[in-house]
């Protein structure tokens, strides 16, 4: 399929939106990789050597737990107005969030940087926890809401999620990797404490740009019979229980066929291996070996710019490559390059080595990109058969749900504990080169081995390129089931919802209370 041919399979509303999209996710992430990269550096040289990354660990643990917060406490509101408005309000939220730290360190007595030296405020660094914490609250609002829109724009067609995924995935990619460098520049320049100046700018401009977006078909929850009004704090307590739910089914779902059981170290180790390296062993190897936090930010520069090209091969592969199973091997193999940092020893503050290991980074994120990507839209497409088989609870949601609470579990617990190996290692040597190849090496070749064991369990997966997986062919738009004579949205006269605007009421709000970010 050419390039116009792609482009024509796209309806003109759908082109638009997409478009809109692409542009807002370019501000977000750029301002994103601004605020995590200068936090990043500003958590490693304030907090103590003897715990440094034991609190980061914990730090990055306690972040992503409160992204899921966010996204079951901004369900409701999804329900209530369109998707736009709630993206555009959420993004400004986060805005706001990363001001707090910025207002703390200036009230405290903090400055920009001058004549090499960075001045902090005075205040605890544990006070980063909280206004971290918070942050991962609104992160989580606007992840949610980025898991859902693919679908809403472009239906189930896999091919037509893979693509536009893929294509989201580049340009998010691009303005990833163009803020990872930045940020380093930035810190140079200004200090960790005032790089992210810029988020917040950034962030508005993301808000402003999907405001465009269209209604996507919105439609205001109707209420079902037999449920009471009740405020937005009641509807997020429910939100709560019926997340708990939703990784009860979802675990049912998964360990009901061997087509879905993969799924969790296909998806949730894989996620989890993605983070670390660069939450974790980026910025160990920058502070302890290369001397420089900073440096971090360009090794992660190296891992999106991977990432970037593991997206542009699944755009143009989506035709050939019909299943994420080939793409879950590479990303496990590439795992395995990270043993060489145990053995690596570059001189310190040299900046030269950092662009190099960022390089070698390249393969790696290359790998999980094209696995995550495909993967996505497989989950996608292949759980949005099931729904109706489901009641009450959204099947994509549901398993959504599951893997990330997988992904939460494995990552809260093994950042502390491997940061604090890690810290242990350097006070008592000085060096931390052994503890890299037991959370590089050791590590990550368990997770490469298990990854690819799990590729061999759905049904079709021994092929190297499997066709289908379970003989389910995705390539095709859901079909839509005809409502009996008399049961359509414009027959009912009586003032209450017909069978159809039950249905519709129940799915949108089981699938936004339930749908995690990644």
């Amino acid at each position: 399929m050419g390039l116009m041919e792609i482009i024509r399979s796209y309806s003109p509303a759908e082109r638009r939106n997409i478009t809109i999209y692409i542009v807002g996710i370019m501000f977000y992430k750029f301002g994103l990789e601004a605020f995590n990269g200068s936090i990043s550096t500003l958590a490693q040289d304030r907090f103590k050597a003897n715990n440094t990354f034991t609190k980061w660990g914990a730090l990055t643990g306690l972040n992503q737990a409160m992204q899921c917060v966010g996204s079951i406490a901004i369900a409701p509101l999804i329900r209530k107005y369109p998707t736009r408005g709630v993206l555009a309000g959420a993004i400004l939220i986060f805005g706001l969030m990363t001001v707090i730290l910025l207002i703390v360190d200036a009230a405290t007595g903090g400055k920009i940087k001058s004549n090499g030296k960075i001045h902090y405020g005075n205040y605890t660094p544990d006070a980063l926890f909280p206004v971290y914490m918070a942050s991962g609250v609104a992160y989580g609002m606007v992840e949610l809401i980025r898991r859902i829109i693919p679908r809403d724009i472009v239906g189930g067609h896999v091919g037509k999620l893979k693509r536009m995924d893929a294509t989201v995935h580049i340009f998010y990619e691009v303005a990833g990797t163009a803020g990872a460098f930045a940020s380093a520049a930035l810190i140079t320049r200004l200090g960790n404490n005032y790089a992210f100046i810029v988020t917040p700018i950034f962030f508005t401009l993301a808000a402003i740009s999907w405001s465009f977006i269209s209604a996507l078909d919105f439609k205001k929850e109707t209420k079902v019979e037999g449920q009471q009004n009740s405020n937005y704090f009641v509807q997020v307590g429910h939100g709560f229980l019926h997340f708990g739910q939703a990784v009860w089914v979802g675990a049912k779902i998964i360990v009901s066929k061997r087509r879905y059981i993969w799924l969790v170290p296909g998806y949730s180790f894989a996620l989890y291996g993605h983070r670390y390296l660069e939450n974790g062993l980026g910025p160990a190897f920058s502070k302890r070996v290369l001397g420089v936090s900073t440096y971090s930010q360009i090794i992660v520069g190296g891992s999106n710019f991977g990432e970037l090209l593991g997206a542009v091969t699944v755009f143009l592969t989506a035709n050939r490559i019909h299943t994420p199973i080939p793409f879950i091997r590479l990303d496990a193999l590439m795992l395995l390059i990270v043993w060489y940092l145990g053995w690596y020893y570059p001189p310190a503050k040299d900046v030269s080595y950092a662009w190099r290991i960022a390089a070698t980074f390249i393969p790696v994120s290359f790998g999980w990109a094209a696995g995550d990507v495909s993967l996505a839209a497989y989950i996608q497409s292949s759980l949005a058969r099931v729904e109706s088989k489901v009641s009450n609870v959204s099947a994509l949601g549901a398993v959504m749900s599951l893997l990330y609470v997988v992904y939460i579990v494995i990552n809260a617990i093994l950042s502390a504990v491997l940061g604090a190996y890690i810290d242990r290692q350097y006070t008592q040597t000085g060096d931390i080169h052994h503890a890299l190849k037991m959370v590089g090496g050791v590590q990550f070749t368990v997770l490469c081995v298990i990854m690819i064991a799990s590729t061999f369990i759905p049904p079709g997966g021994f092929a190297i390129n499997p066709p289908l997986l379970d003989g389910e062919k995705l390539d095709e738009e859901i079909p839509v089931i005809q409502e009996p004579k008399g049961t359509s949205d414009t027959d009912s006269t009586d003032g209450k919802p017909s069978p159809s605007e039950k249905a519709h009421a129940e799915r949108r709000s089981a699938e936004v209370e339930m749908f995690v970010p990644s």
